[in-house]
């Protein structure tokens, strides 16, 4: 699943965000009720986020729910799970982001609550020796 939301993502970087200290970072995930996964959500405590005033903040890392248990309230129990997981920790703020073209996850993030930061860009430029 991990592989399907970023396809680009190496093992040994699952394996590392799992060795994390559990104060600052967890995977929480959905059972199908046969057993096996059908969803997991990354959370982080980031030291702040756009249109956040304190900090730290809990923050949806990344979410994903298995196409045939989509529209089932999965992702939304497990966004739950995760603010209730940052407001044990004493944060007082959740926050998230999509790509500034994901209409579906925008969307997604709007019905949940979310409300929109801000937009950005990002850019980066080589420095050639």
């Amino acid at each position: 699943m991990r592989r399907a939301l970023w396809p680009d993502c190496e093992d040994h970087e699952a394996v590392e965000l799992l060795e994390r200290d559990s104060k600052e970072y967890t995977v929480l995930v959905a059972v199908r009720p046969n057993g096996g996964l059908e969803g997991f959500a990354e959370v982080g405590a980031r030291p702040y986020a756009e249109g956040c005033s304190t900090s730290p903040v809990g923050y949806l890392e990344g979410i994903w729910v298995d196409a045939d248990t989509r529209r089932r309230g999965v992702a939304r129990c497990l966004v739950d799970q995760a603010m209730a997981w940052s407001a044990d920790r004493g944060h007082r703020e959740f926050a998230s982001d999509c790509d500034i073209d994901n209409r579906g996850s925008r969307d997604f993030h709007l019905a949940l609550g979310f409300e929109e930061a801000e937009r950005i860009i990002c850019f980066s430029r080589r420095i050639d020796p």
